[in-house]
C-alpha cells in the first residue's frame, strides 16, 4: 500500500473508525483530496496528497473524494479515477476502481466522473454533513443543492440537513496524537535529514553558493530514499539567516559568514524539521560563539521543559527567559528580566515562537489553545518543535556592529513520552565544540 510499509492498512482502518466515531451514526462525511495544479502550458507542479485525506484514506492521486456515512452497511466509499489506457502510455497507470477497494480498504468505489450523480445519494439520509466549504468548487455545488433539495422537500414530509460542519478539527485532533508507525516515519525522514547535514559539513566552505549547499544537501535526501522535502531548504548565509523564511538560495558564501540551515526530509508523507548553524570557514569568531552559546541554552532549557500536562506554551517561556538574560549580557537590552519579557522588548531579535506540531505536515495540525484558550497540555505522542533563536538584522537600529549580520536558529524534533520527552533529531551535533574547530 505504501512503498515503506510504516503504516499500514490496519491503521488506516483504525483512523478511519475513530473518524467516524467522532462524526456518529446518522451523518456524513464528504473529504476531498488533492488536485494537480497547472505550472505552464502541460506541465504540472508535482503532486503531493492533501494531508488529511492521505491521513484517512492512504490513497495517493488526486481528483478524489472519500465518502464515510457510519451505521451504514457499507461506511467509505471513494470516488477515483477509472483506469485509462491512453493516459497510462503518457503519465503511468492509475490505480482504478478494483483496486480502491482491494488494496485501499473502501467498502465501494465510484468513477469520479460519476460523482454529481452518486454523491447526493449518499447524501440524501444524512442528520448532519461534515465537508470543508470551499475545497472543491464541484462539492460545493452538491451540497448547495442538497441543502436546497431537502429544505423543499420538507412540505413532502422529508427532512432538511440540522447542520454543515467543516470536519478538519476532527481529523486535526486525531492527527495530533502519533502511533508508533507514525513516530517511525518521522524517525526516518529525521534520520535521512541527519544523513544529509553530515554530508554537507565538510561541503560548506566560502566561496560556494547557498544553491551548491542546497543541491548537495537534498541530493543526499533523493539518494537515501526521501522522495522530496518537507518544505523548501532554508540555506542562509551572513545577514540572510535574519530573514526567518528566506529560500532565495542564490547568495555566495563568505569568509566569517554563518550558515544557518533550515530543512527536513519527508518520508512516507512525514515531515523532518532540524536548524543547524555552522561557521563557514569552520570556526566561530568569540562573538558568534557568544550568541551561539546562548541560543543553545535557550534550547537546551526549552527542550526541558517538554513533559506529558506541561503547557504547550512552557518551552517557549522557558526559552525567552534565557535569551533575555543573554540579550542583556551582549548590551543589547538592559532592565529587569520580568519588565523585559512583559513589554516584548526582546521582539526585534526574538520575533517567532519556540515550537509548532511537526508530522503529516512541517507546521502540522492541531490547534495550540483550547476552545477557553487555555494552552493545549503536552500529552504522550505529540510531537513539537523546539527552535529558538537570535537574528541581529543591519535594518534593526541600537544593535552594535559586532552583532550585525548574525543569525543563529537551532532546532530538535522532540516526542512528547508518557514521562518527559525523546530528542528525535538528537543524533545530530549541535554543541559549539561539536561544529566549530
Amino acid at each position: 500500500m505504501n512503498p515503506s510499509n510504516l503504516i499500514s492498512k490496519e491503521e488506516f482502518l483504525k483512523r478511519r473508525e475513530r473518524f467516524m466515531r467522532k462524526i456518529g451514526d446518522g451523518n456524513v462525511a464528504v473529504v476531498v483530496s488533492g488536485e494537480e495544479i497547472i505550472r505552464n502550458g502541460d506541465v504540472h507542479y508535482p503532486f503531493r496528497q492533501n494531508s488529511s485525506f492521505h491521513y484517512l484514506t492512504g490513497f495517493p492521486e488526486p481528483s478524489s473524494v472519500a465518502v464515510f456515512a457510519p451505521g451504514t452497511e457499507k461506511p467509505y466509499s471513494l470516488f477515483v479515477r477509472p483506469h485509462d489506457p491512453v493516459m497510462e502510455t503518457w503519465v503511468g497507470p492509475r490505480i482504478g476502481l478494483r483496486k480502491t477497494i482491494s488494496q485501499f480498504g473502501a467498502d465501494r468505489s465510484f468513477d469520479i466522473a460519476h460523482l454529481l450523480d452518486e454523491l447526493p445519494k449518499l447524501l440524501s439520509r444524512a442528520d448532519t454533513l461534515w465537508y470543508s466549504i470551499g475545497t472543491s468548487a464541484k462539492v460545493d455545488q452538491i451540497v448547495e443543492n442538497q441543502i436546497s433539495e431537502r429544505r423543499d422537500g420538507l412540505q413532502r414530509g422529508g427532512a432538511a440537513l440540522e447542520a454543515v460542519r467543516d470536519p478538519q478539527e476532527l481529523i486535526d485532533e486525531l492527527r495530533l496524537i502519533k502511533s508508533r508507525g507514525e513516530i517511525t516515519a518521522l524517525q526516518r525522514a529525521i534520520d535521512i535529514t541527519a544523513a544529509g547535514l553530515a554530508h554537507i559539513r565538510d561541503y560548506i566552505e566560502p566561496g560556494r553558493t547557498e544553491y551548491e549547499v542546497q543541491g548537495t544537501l537534498e541530493a543526499e535526501y533523493r539518494k537515501l530514499g526521501s522522495p522530496r522535502d518537507g518544505f523548501p531548504s532554508i540555506v542562509a548565509a551572513g545577514h540572510n539567516s535574519c530573514t526567518l523564511h528566506y529560500i532565495d538560495n542564490r547568495a555566495r558564501i563568505k569568509n566569517g559568514d554563518l550558515l544557518l540551515l533550515d530543512t527536513g526530509a519527508e518520508w512516507d508523507f512525514y515531515s523532518a524539521d532540524v536548524s543547524r548553524t555552522y561557521p563557514a570557514n569552520g570556526k566561530f569568531t568569540p562573538v558568534q560563539k557568544d550568541v551561539y552559546e546562548i541560543v543553545w541554552s535557550a534550547q537546551q532549557t526549552a527542550i526541558e521543559a517538554v513533559r506529558p500536562g506541561a503547557s504547550f506554551y512552557d518551552p517557549h517561556n522557558a526559552a525567552v527567559r534565557i535569551l533575555i538574560e543573554g540579550l542583556k549580557d551582549l548590551k543589547v537590552l538592559k532592565g529587569n528580566r520580568k519588565s523585559i519579557e512583559s513589554s516584548f522588548a526582546y521582539r526585534p531579535y526574538y520575533m517567532h515562537g519556540t515550537s509548532h506540531w511537526l508530522g503529516l505536515d512541517v507546521h502540522d495540525a492541531g490547534k495550540y489553545r483550547n476552545a477557553d484558550q487555555t494552552p493545549v497540555a503536552l500529552k504522550p505522542g505529540m510531537v513539537l518543535t523546539v527552535e529558538p533563536g537570535l537574528y541581529f538584522p543591519r535594518t534593526v537600529p541600537g544593535i552594535p556592529s559586532e552583532l550585525r549580520g548574525i543569525g543563529i536558529r537551532i532546532e530538535d524534533d522532540i516526542l512528547v513520552t508518557r514521562t518527559k520527552y525523546r530528542n528525535l533529531s538528537a543524533a545530530i551535533p549541535s554543541k559549539s565544540k561539536e561544529i566549530s574547530d
